[in-house]
């Protein structure tokens, strides 16, 4: 099998607390700086050396596909369609046949994380996780779920807001999963990798583990992150392919 993961990224969201900046467009169609916010991901994971990407496509899927086609950016393009919501947990399942390699990396497709996605793998096999979970700085956010962390970087648990003294993190939407978990995942039914399946595996004794990054995490869920993030993203990957082009020289 290739040595590079294939990548899954979950962009099936219809965006509703965008549609009064994006109306009916599929969220990851939603524009920053002149293009769609699903262009800095794969532009990410192009230049960290990704070739193969599964875009699990929902909500107005036709319009990501005839936009990016089956190849982009460098990358080989599959769609994984689903005919109704299932969660990010179900959209997994349902594009599980897609994967050709042991493992994957999930994106959630509204969430931007400048990080090391090589480094990121390297962690994951090293470790013989079942799973990796990127996380970053809480940074005080109190509107979102902490992820509990010990030493050894091993995830323990998880907490919807920090009540204890254990190191915290938020969860940054970027995961290295055994190929294996995605065929633990029911078929056909939503469910969330969230707020469910995390949980379910932790509770099982499933070894998932913390890459903690210095990055922040640049949603654009709601209006105001949306309009915060057309600035912090508007060159991130231009100026990141110039700069590794430079190098290159």
């Amino acid at each position: 099998m290739p040595s590079t993961p294939d990548a899954i990224v979950l962009c099936g969201g219809a965006g509703l607390r965008l549609r009064s900046i994006i109306s009916n467009a599929p969220k990851g169609m939603a524009d920053i700086a002149g293009r769609p916010f699903l262009e800095l991901l794969l532009r990410q994971l192009h230049r960290h050396g990704f070739q193969r990407v599964i875009l699990a496509v929902g909500y107005q899927k036709d319009v990501i596909r005839s936009h990016f086609g089956e190849e982009a950016f460098g990358l080989k393009l599959t769609y994984s369609e689903e005919s109704r919501p299932l969660g990010t947990g179900g959209a997994l399942r349902n594009a599980a046949d897609h994967v050709e390699t042991d493992s994957v990396l999930v994106m959630n497709g509204d969430s931007y994380t400048a990080t090391d996605l090589a480094q990121l793998t390297s962690d994951f096999r090293e470790s013989r996780a079942d799973g990796s979970m990127l996380v970053v700085s809480a940074d005080g956010r109190c509107d979102c779920g902490h992820v509990m962390v010990d030493p050894t970087h091993r995830v323990i648990g998880f907490e919807e807001k920090q009540l204890s003294s254990t190191t915290h993190y938020t969860n940054a939407g970027i995961y290295l999963l055994n190929r294996k978990l995605l065929y633990e995942i029911p078929c056909e039914i939503e469910i969330s990798l969230e707020r469910q399946l995390f949980l379910s595996w932790l509770r099982e004794g499933k070894h998932l583990r913390a890459f903690i990054s210095s990055g922040s995490c640049i949603d654009i869920g709601t209006p105001d992150r949306y309009c915060n993030a057309q600035e912090i993203l508007a060159k991130v990957e231009v100026e990141a392919e110039d700069q590794q082009g430079a190098g290159q020289i």
